[in-house]
């Protein structure tokens, strides 16, 4: 194989742009070396950034749990001190659990609206109303004569077995107020 001669005149090559500037800049090994440790670098410590990170974010969560707790601890040191005094009980009593002092009438009003007591067509709403216009009055507390728990049973299943006993004398009563 002929070696080209050194004194024969070069062909001017076509090159872009890109190409010339990259043919300019002249890389020498130690410069790639020194970038590929700076990138390994890189890839080792962001592990532990990455776990810094996370530390220091459940750091701040659980600084925020403790000032939140402490908060709440002196919101009960609060009502437990409320707690210690005689007067804030007995409001308390009074208000929640309906205590009278002796000597004293407490009076409930409960909203008796939402009752229709003059509905007499045997059904619970007559019954209410014979209980109402009852004059028993006692000044003692009296034991009661029957179970609760069987009243409120019978109670329930009345208001959904039990039918007025004449619904035709009501289709009337509703009839005459139309005309």
């Amino acid at each position: 194989m002929a070696r080209p001669n050194r004194n024969e005149p070069k062909v001017p090559i076509a090159i872009s742009e890109g190409a010339a500037q990259l043919r300019s800049l002249r890389i020498s090994s130690p410069t790639i070396s020194f970038i590929v440790v700076i990138v390994l670098g890189g890839f080792i410590v962001s592990g532990d950034v990455a776990a810094y990170i996370n530390q220091r974010r459940e750091i701040a969560l659980a600084e925020q749990a403790i000032v939140d707790a402490q908060q709440q601890v002196e919101q009960m040191e609060k009502e437990r001190d409320r707690w210690q005094d005689p007067i804030y009980i007995r409001s308390q009593a009074r208000n929640r659990l309906y205590y009278v002092l002796p000597g004293e009438v407490s009076y409930l009003v409960m909203d008796n609206g939402t009752l229709d007591f003059s509905d007499t067509s045997g059904t619970v709403g007559e019954l209410l109303a014979q209980k109402r216009a009852t004059d028993d009055i006692s000044l003692e507390v009296s034991a009661a004569s029957e179970n609760w728990v069987d009243s409120m049973i019978e109670s329930v299943l009345r208001s959904a077995l039990d039918l007025p006993t004449e619904p035709a004398v009501e289709e009337e009563a509703v009839a005459e107020e139309t005309k």
